[in-house]
């Protein structure tokens, strides 16, 4: 049998959780306080993710940069093809909240979107 020790991230309680796995099956999760903190644990230990934020260029727009957000969460191990697609791309202003601003990022089936609104003015 396997065990892994994780901090819970879903609320702010931080629970030290144990999971207990033989191969690749959960078998136990301990140290949670709520349902939430078992539900993590036994993603985390099989399928872990995470919504990435990054900035993007912005051309000709009252600020240099527009703050973007994966809008669900992505497998972790394509985060650095994620920033690293990110890290090409420049939109041009107006930008608004919710805009796509990358469709499909990374092959991930998932959408980048824009966090802030960025106007059109003189470039920064």
């Amino acid at each position: 049998m396997n065990t892994k020790n994780l901090t819970c991230i879903n609320c702010p309680m931080g629970c030290s959780l144990t999971v207990e796995m033989e191969g690749d099956q959960v078998i136990r999760v301990s140290g949670n306080t709520c349902k939430r903190g078992e539900i993590y644990a036994r993603k985390e230990v099989t399928d872990p993710t995470r919504i990435v934020t990054s900035t993007v260029k912005v051309l000709h727009g009252n600020a240099a940069v527009i703050p973007v957000k994966t809008k669900e969460d992505i497998p972790k191990g394509k985060i650095f093809d994620c920033v690293k697609a990110l890290k090409k791309i420049q939109v041009e202003a107006p930008v608004h909240i919710g805009d796509v601003i990358a469709a499909d990022i990374a092959g991930t089936g998932v959408d980048v979107i824009a966090t802030k609104n960025v106007e059109q003015g003189a470039d920064i």
